[in-house]
């Protein structure tokens, strides 16, 4: 146990969905006879739920500010069908029909942040009018028509990574994605190692960094050969590698920037984050743009997936979302939450619905274990508060020294608690 503890940082509590991922993934190889682990299992589960992760990372920037959008479903669907019309009827190009569509969403994200930011009106409120708006709107735009894309926008939700160099029996392009992503946690790793070290803080002991390095490459790798053994024409798919670049981005963003720490600021304590100089409307505003912009890329995503724009496109969108953020440790007051532990909530809810359709279980079913899944997962993160502990995920993307507290956007140091002090009495 104390090697445990040294690997993970002191809490094991926060990788518990990396171990439910874990275990569901080796239940369902056995449950399936190892149908669940093949090439064309793992790639088809990416693409069938890429733009579900992508709208995950927008929705815990939202839930951490501490508000809740229930939109995104209406605004993808309403976005995926207007690029579909503009590409059809007014003949422009692909890319600029992917131009024409994040801006659609930025333009409907600024006009429901303004609402929620500069009104006043609580998002729950903004977003359930927005949820039924859009959707009409889509109806309305699309007729209720099925509206086909050309080839070139179905390669952004359906296209792989192309084949280069010598025919190796594998897919280049994603052994070199794999290979690069593992030398990525490294030098990552050891970077983080020697500036603990030069600032005097304590360090896990060597062992324990190399079994990390090897437990995390080696999935890495695993996960690369699955992606690159695919049958011809097949390897890592274009929406995973948007997903992968937008978890990059919105990591950075999220914990290693001003930003980042005024949206933790906001949803952990809005009063003390006023105090202490934080814009409390321009990050609620840019949150909820932000979502949205978001949520019309997932649009044209599953548009291009699909081949065409449909008027049932997005139901239940938003609640697999917010199902993956609460699962991947999100706090349900806000605060709390990162950008990976959403997408480990997503990939858990992915792996139980495909495995479960492997097994052939009813749909009906499916939904009951779902939905037990996200109620017990949401009820220990709330049991943890009230005993004082962690969320389930914590911060994955912080160092694991403790000694680190005040840079943990999650942990409050002494000056925050301070602030929090003065709001109350304020």
């Amino acid at each position: 146990m104390n090697a445990l503890k040294k690997l993970f940082g002191g809490n094991t509590r926060q990788f518990g969905m990396i171990f439910a991922l874990v275990a569901l993934i080796v239940f369902f190889q056995i449950a399936t006879d190892g149908r669940t682990l093949t090439p064309g299992n793992v790639i088809n589960l990416f693409n069938g739920n890429s733009y579900i992760l992508i709208l995950a990372i927008g929705m815990v920037l939202v839930i951490i500010a501490g508000h809740i959008d229930l939109s995104v479903g209406s605004i993808a669907a309403f976005v995926g069908v207007t690029v579909a019309l503009a590409i059809r009827d007014w003949g422009i190009p692909w890319y600029a029909g992917v131009l024409l569509g994040l801006a659609l969403g930025a333009l409907i994200g600024a006009w429901q942040g303004w609402w929620v930011a500069y009104v006043g009106i609580p998002a729950f409120i903004v977003t359930l009018a927005g949820m039924l708006l859009f959707r009409g709107f889509n109806q309305f735009v699309g007729k209720s028509n099925t509206i086909p894309v050309p080839a070139d926008f179905q390669y952004l939700g359906s296209g792989y990574l192309p084949e280069v160099g010598p025919n190796t029996g594998f897919n280049n392009l994603t052994l070199l994605l794999g290979i690069a992503a593992a030398a990525f946690v490294v030098v990552g790793e050891l970077r983080s190692r020697a500036r603990a070290k030069a600032l005097g803080a304590e360090v896990p002991e060597m062992w324990v960094t190399a079994l990390k390095l090897v437990l995390i490459c080696g999935a890495i790798l695993y996960a690369t050969y699955l992606f690159a053994t695919g049958r011809p024409g097949t390897s890592f798919p274009i929406p995973g590698l948007i997903l992968a670049v937008l978890v990059l981005i919105y990591g950075f963003i999220s914990s290693r920037t001003v930003l980042g720490r005024h949206v933790y600021a906001v949803g952990g304590n809005r009063h003390a984050a006023e105090l202490s100089g934080v814009q409390s409307k321009k990050v609620n505003f840019l949150v909820m743009m932000n979502m949205s912009i978001l949520a019309g890329l997932a649009g044209m995503i599953f548009v291009g997936r699909s081949t065409a724009s449909g008027p049932f496109d997005g139901v239940g969108w938003e609640l697999d979302a917010i199902a993956a953020v609460f699962i991947g440790g999100a706090a349900v007051t806000g605060g709390v939450g990162t950008v990976v532990g959403s997408i480990i909530g997503g990939l858990v809810m992915a792996v139980l619905n495909n495995g479960l359709q492997l097994l052939g279980v009813g749909a009906d079913l499916t939904q009951i274990i779902k939905g037990l899944v996200l109620l017990i997962a949401v009820a220990f993160d709330v049991y943890n508060k009230s005993q004082g502990k962690k969320s389930i995920i914590g911060m994955l993307t912080q160092n694991f020294n403790r000694k680190q507290g005040p840079s943990n956007p999650n942990q409050p140091d002494e000056t925050t608690s301070t602030k929090e002090a003065i709001a109350r009495e304020a």
